[in-house]
């Protein structure tokens, strides 16, 4: 059972590391460093591979803690079910319908911001960014609750 903890433990750590590298350091650095269209071309190469490892890390979690702890401390099952059900979101709804996006607009840096493709990015944009800083506090929960 030992190892099923360690395994949890490094699931969890590889997973909020992955994410908040991702979000707060990669991310921002392509943005100032590339041209928008450039950084974004990036960043949607990255995506499928970023949402996968979330979706890995977060099963392999919710399995050994359920192994570990079965309906003892309920929370962090829960905190990682919403995990994973937020990233799954991602992946297969936000993701593929804003990489569809991206392929009609012709270039961010000449379409007006005001352009109906634009703003639906922009909502879906949105509402990732907001799955995405979910999907990292629960992970920070889940590293405070070890």
């Amino acid at each position: 059972m030992q190892a099923l903890t360690v395994i949890y433990r490094l699931a969890i750590s590889l997973w909020l590391g992955g994410a908040a590298m991702f979000t707060f350091a990669l991310t921002p650095i392509l943005f100032r460093f590339e041209s928008r269209d450039t950084a974004g071309r990036i960043v949607g190469l990255l995506f499928p591979s970023y949402f996968r490892w979330g979706l890995v890390c977060g099963v392999v979690a919710l399995i050994c803690r359920l192994i570990v702890n079965g309906k003892a401390q309920p929370l962090a099952a829960i905190v990682l079910a919403v995990m994973l059900v937020l990233t799954s979101y991602q992946a297969f709804s936000i993701e593929p319908r804003a990489a569809e996006l991206k392929r009609e607009i012709v270039s961010f840096e000449t379409t007006p911001k005001d352009h109906p493709l634009r703003r639906e990015f922009s909502k879906l944009h949105g509402v990732s960014a907001v799955c995405n800083l979910v999907v990292i506090a629960g992970g920070t929960l889940l590293v405070v609750l070890l």
